[in-house]
């Protein structure tokens, strides 16, 4: 007879185990079903297959291999007495996921463009609609080994929890806990950095002066994605470590590049903006002048100015908790930056510096700068690098609301 906690312990370790039986079932299908007909069938090169999947083959065994364990010392009525120790031996052998979610970012990519080609988007159509698929297509069988890796810390919590103090199996345990959050973390930082460097590989600068050593020394990109400017504009923005890159995405040698937009803007002279709905103009009209509120709402502002320089991007977040992530990231790589330099005074709302003493902002440029887009179209956001020309920047006055600062525009 088993006591309620011990059938928790017991219904957790069973979770544990049949989520490796699942995991493999799955990583086999990804060889057998996509990988394998497509090479077979000249769908995709071999060099092309061997970017998208990885080191995905060396997993299967590593899974078998502990599922193996755990079925061996499963008990004939089907309780498990002790896990502990096989986890401790076993979660190392986890750091050759490494090399694996390194890769993922660069795997995505290709995958993506490869949907291009009719003959794949084709067969990975066929592929979704057959009942195997589960209605996942490839892209999710191929990130189920990194969501399984985060989840192995929330199993062991679990079947932690459920073992009683006096159990021999809660030391262990617990060390297996350390061990897997270690190689999480390690994983992390490593899959981070191979991210950075994929994207700093992608930039395209339309002249030498766009160069930024920020860039260059980067290791860590805190977020990335698409946002509009208050044109309607698609642009597609990096926040790195020390310094914010604001792009399009263009097509060149075949590849998704990202061309520069403007200069990039160093965090620590960043000033940041929460702008309440209906508070932007749209296109030069003002705001009033349209119905649509939908077209108002989750904007931020992110301006710089640097002598005579100066740049103001009025940016709309897919939804309000897109934004809010946006806030939260470049107030946080502000904050960040400032330790780094160990300049004294705090951040306020905006981003702006409070002296600790008055709590009254430190002036660093004017924050109501209001930039309106001249070279914006929305035609531009996917054409070719080769076909672009770059005007001779030129200094044009702002809009008299705004002061007599100079804004430099490079019309594209």
């Amino acid at each position: 007879m088993l006591t309620s906690k011990e059938i928790k312990r017991q219904e957790a370790i069973f979770e544990l185990s049949q989520g490796e039986e699942d995991l493999i079932e799955d990583l086999k299908l990804a060889k057998k079903a996509y990988h394998d007909p497509m090479l077979k069938l000249s769908i995709m090169t071999e060099q092309e297959l061997n970017q998208i999947f990885g080191t995905l083959d060396s997993l299967i065994p590593l899974h078998e291999d502990l599922l193996s364990q755990l079925r061996d010392v499963r008990k004939p009525d089907g309780s498990t007495e002790h896990v502990g120790p096989i986890l401790v031996d076993w979660l190392p052998c986890l750091s050759s996921y490494d090399s694996y979610c390194s890769n993922q970012v660069a795997a995505k990519a290709l995958l993506d463009h490869k949907k291009q080609d009719h003959r794949v988007q084709d067969f990975l159509q066929r592929c979704l609609e057959s009942p195997f698929s589960r209605k996942l297509d490839l892209w999710n069988f191929l990130d189920i080994p990194r969501s399984r890796l985060v989840k192995y810390p929330l199993l062991l919590r679990e079947i932690l929890r459920h073992t009683p103090n006096d159990n021999p199996d809660q030391q262990h345990l617990e060390e297996a806990i350390n061990i897997i959050q270690g190689i999480v973390a390690e994983i992390n930082t490593k899959t981070g950095e191979s991210e950075c460097r994929y994207y700093k590989e992608r930039l395209l600068y339309l002249e030498e002066g766009q160069k930024d050593s920020l860039i260059d020394s980067s290791r860590v990109l805190c977020c990335h994605g698409e946002l509009k400017n208050n044109r309607g504009v698609k642009l597609h923005v990096f926040l790195f470590q020390e310094v914010l890159v604001i792009t399009r995405a263009v097509t060149h040698n075949e590849q998704l590049c990202y061309q520069l937009y403007r200069q990039p803007i160093p965090v620590k002279d960043l000033l940041l903006e929460d702008l309440q709905d209906g508070e932007v103009r749209l296109g030069g009209s003002l705001r009033g002048a349209f119905s649509n509120n939908e077209r108002i709402k989750n904007f931020f502002r992110v301006s710089f100015k640097n002598g005579s320089q100066s740049q103001t991007h009025s940016l709309q977040a897919n939804d309000t908790f897109n934004k809010q992530q946006w806030l939260n990231c470049i107030r946080q790589a502000k904050e960040t930056v400032v330790c780094a330099a160990g300049q004294a005074g705090v951040l306020d709302s905006e981003g702006s510096f409070l002296d600790p003493a008055t709590e009254s902002r430190e002036p660093q440029g004017e924050t109501k700068l209001e930039q309106m887009d001249q070279s914006d179209s929305e035609s531009d956001c996917s054409m070719d690098t080769s076909e672009v020309s770059v005007d001779c920047e030129h200094m044009e006055q702002t809009d008299s609301s705004c002061g007599n600062s100079r804004h430099i525009e490079s019309n594209v």
